[in-house]
């Protein structure tokens, strides 16, 4: 038997033998399981095996993380002698989802519409960072760079057009995503998601200013205002759900010759009336809600929120539910125009990075410190994830390190009332997302953020073990 056949088996002895393996499939790097019981796991023993990286257990998965190319092979061999079926991503997805409570499938949920669009938005935020370095003085000269170089005023223009499409536009892609997720046909998510932005409805931010200018529907004496739901994100959410599971019930009740007739457009009428009647005018009470609870929480002390929120961060990319904090930051920006939890998030990244640094140099093992250096600078361009379970969780103490270095740097943060006019990349990069007369004292909290973790590592690596090749108990 090859190396890789043996460490193969290994694994599988390792994770409780395939009797305790209910499905498989893998992604570019890991190998994703459902599990019967992961306490049978013995961790310890399957990450001494030479080809594993590391492991980890989310969202009703347990993911062993083996390595580009890698993977394939060992995905092969393990299918061969566990002699199970072959999954897809989807079918592992669907049945770890069976596996999580109520409150974990809803975080799961929201993870799954929200990714799909990132992509956009992060985009839109990098261009909207380039314009902020472009018409704000003080950065290349007094001036703003426009005002001296006015020759590229129409090339500024354009950016700017371009990136605030993303979230001008924004209940539509939710609409896209929110639908698609749901089971619905994405196409109609898309009009529904226009069809709140409308240019004839009046915007929320005008109707705040002007509620005396709005207009009203008139159905059958019941005035309906119009109003539209631009840069808000619970709405659509809502909306989506609702579409989605109209068109489905139609689509069983309805004889497939006349679906084309009938399906997309009582659908649409009914979520669009139910949205600008009942969904709407609550959703939107909710939302201002939960953006004035964050606000006035970090007006009560900004100091402890954003140190608590800080630190917290990690925990909460590792249990999955930082993905609730996306749609609560593009519903700040969509209400204030900035997002102030954003900037916060950012220093957890640099700080797991910068902690996993510090390991690579304090680690003996050769293939640990490669995972380390890679870690480190992945989560540094914003992806936390191989930091985190891959080193810093493996040996606890640089994880523990990354959080205070994160919640300090998060209470200096929050106590500068630092604001984000967008989402952009997190880590190095998310100063082009901050508004300009705030980067001095965000850079400041950015070397806070890697300076602490990696002296706080050093530390505790004295204090924990002698050999911090070893894994710490």
């Amino acid at each position: 038997m090859s190396d890789m056949n043996e460490q193969v088996k290994i694994i599988i002895e390792t994770i409780g033998g395939a009797k305790n393996v209910t499905a498989a499939t893998h992604c570019v790097t890991r190998l994703r399981l459902i599990l019967k019981d992961e306490n049978e796991v013995d961790i310890e023993k399957l990450e001494e095996i030479s080809i594993v990286k590391g492991s980890f257990s989310a969202n009703g998965q347990f993911q062993i993380i083996i390595g580009p190319g890698t993977i394939n092979k060992v995905y092969d061999e393990f299918i061969k002698q566990t002699n199970i079926t072959e999954s897809t991503s989807q079918e592992i997805k669907e049945q770890s989802a069976q596996k999580l409570n109520l409150f974990q499938r809803l975080i799961k949920t929201l993870g799954d519409i929200f990714i799909p669009i990132l992509p956009a938005i992060v985009a839109a935020g990098l261009l909207m960072g380039l314009n902020n370095i472009l018409s704000n003085p003080g950065i290349f000269y007094e001036k703003s760079f426009l005002e001296v170089h006015t020759g590229w005023a129409g090339m500024a223009n354009m950016i700017n057009m371009i990136a605030n499409t993303a979230f001008t536009f924004l209940p539509a892609l939710v609409g896209w995503s929110a639908v698609k997720k749901f089971g619905g046909n994405p196409v109609l998510g898309i009009v529904l998601g226009l069809t709140l932005i409308n240019p004839k409805l009046m915007s929320g931010a005008q109707f705040a200013r002007t509620p005396e200018e709005v207009q009203y529907w008139d159905l059958f004496g019941w005035k309906v205002a119009q109003i539209g739901y631009q840069g808000q994100v619970i709405p659509i959410l809502v909306s989506s759900y609702v579409l989605a599971t109209t068109e489905k019930f139609l689509t069983k009740k309805i004889p497939d010759m006349i679906q084309m007739i009938f399906v997309s457009p009582l659908t649409l009428l009914f979520t669009g009336f139910v949205t600008f009647t009942i969904i709407g005018p609550i959703t939107m009470s909710l939302s201002n809600l939960i953006t004035d609870g964050i606000l006035g929480l970090f007006n009560i002390s900004p100091t402890i929120a954003g140190a608590v929120f800080g630190a917290l961060v990690s925990p909460l990319v590792v249990t999955g539910m930082h993905h609730l904090f996306l749609g609560v930051n593009l519903q700040m920006i969509g209400s204030l125009g900035f997002a102030t939890l954003w900037p916060i998030q950012v220093m957890a990244s640099l700080a797991q990075g910068a902690a996993a640094l510090m390991m690579f140099f304090i680690i003996t093992k050769k293939k640990e410190k490669g995972v380390a250096l890679t870690a480190a600078i992945s989560a540094w361009l914003g992806i936390t994830e191989p930091a985190i379970f891959g080193i810093n969780l493996r040996y606890k103490y640089p994880f523990i390190a990354a959080m205070i270095g994160a919640g300090i740097a998060g209470a200096i943060t929050a106590t500068a009332e630092v604001k984000a006019t967008s989402i952009g990349i997190s880590g190095l990069p998310a100063p082009l997302s901050i508004i300009p007369e705030y980067w001095v004292i965000y850079f400041i909290a950015m070397a806070i953020a890697i300076i602490i973790p990696m002296f706080v590592t050093f530390l505790l690596s004295k204090r924990y073990t002698e050999d911090t090749s070893k894994k710490i108990k």
